[in-house]
């Protein structure tokens, strides 16, 4: 099995815990206090990233860490909104809803970026549009008055901040390197969680169960930030790593349906098909070229 494809798994692995985690702490913290929390995790990842070798800075290093670090910040608030979405609804069906942030961003390359998009992508875009339907439409509701869930806003409003991260950071590494953008992308966790914290002080009473599970909700995430670096620098393809890193809700579903005991429903298991059927689609590249190693997500 080559290297770059263990590290690929360990990403889909550690995203897929993630987003598990999110449900495990609902109900003990906020989520902004999840959000604060969590920084404690990514603290190990950035010193592992501080030692690896830095490669030869590609421009203006000033404008790379400048959006790098703002696509850091709204990353959190994507969180935040995200970790709402799921106390509200069941993490089986959230999770890959908010995989379609891709979309997002490919909608905002082709104008401001000046990318191209082939006719597959095309086709991921309409099957995320008629994912988001689905998943807007109560299962009670007339078809002709569908009903727009809070879990549904909050998880779309994941998902727009999280595709205008992924466009910031891919527009930061013309500028400086992955691992760079990826340093910065992180240290933006830390003021934010410092912001938090001083507007709504933490409770005394939060048990020692609660933040392990939040340092570990932020340790998972950023571990997979590295493992994917990791990846492209063993030598994998950006156009097989982006798609099959986009995936982790194959590992988060699973584990929520066996540990959390949550149900799917037939149509919410067609709106999770769909959903992962677009998330393969927009990822998909028609040619093989060079394609920049995508930063953290929370592309999670």
């Amino acid at each position: 099995m080559p290297r770059w494809l263990i590290w690929t798994l360990l990403t889909l692995l550690s995203w897929g815990i993630w987003a598990v985690l999110i449900k495990l702490i609902d109900g003990q913290l906020s989520e902004a206090h999840s959000q604060a929390i969590s920084t404690l995790g990514i603290v190990p990842i950035l010193v592992a990233l501080a030692l690896t070798k830095e490669s030869a800075p590609a421009g203006n290093r000033r404008h790379g860490i400048a959006l790098a670090f703002g696509s850091g910040v709204l990353s959190c608030l994507g969180n935040i909104a995200c970790y709402q979405a799921i106390s509200h609804a069941k993490a089986a069906t959230v999770v890959p809803l908010t995989a379609l942030s891709p979309l997002v961003t490919v909608l905002l390359a082709i104008p401001l970026l000046k990318e191209r998009v082939n006719a597959i992508q095309w086709v991921g875009i309409g099957v995320a549009i008629v994912a988001v339907l689905l998943f807007s439409v109560e299962p009670d509701a007339a078809v002709v008055s569908a009903v727009i869930s809070p879990w549904l806003l909050l998880a779309l409003a994941a998902v727009v901040m999280w595709g205008i991260t992924g466009l910031m950071q891919k527009m930061s590494t013309n500028f400086i390197s992955a691992r760079t953008s990826a340093i910065w992308f992180l240290i933006a966790f830390i003021p934010v969680a410092a912001v938090i914290l001083f507007n709504n002080p933490l409770p005394r009473d939060i048990s020692a169960r609660t933040w392990m599970l939040a340092t570990a909700l932020g340790f998972t995430l950023a571990l997979g930030n590295l493992t994917i670096l990791l990846a492209f620098a063993s030598g994998g393809k950006a156009s097989i790593i982006t798609p099959l890193a986009g995936l982790y809700s194959v590992v988060s579903i699973p584990i929520a349906i066996l540990v959390l005991g949550e149900e799917v429903t037939g149509r919410e298991s067609l709106c999770i098909a769909l959903a992962l059927a677009a998330v393969v689609l927009l990822s998909y590249q028609s040619q093989p070229d060079a394609v920049p190693a995508p930063a953290p997500k929370m592309d999670v």
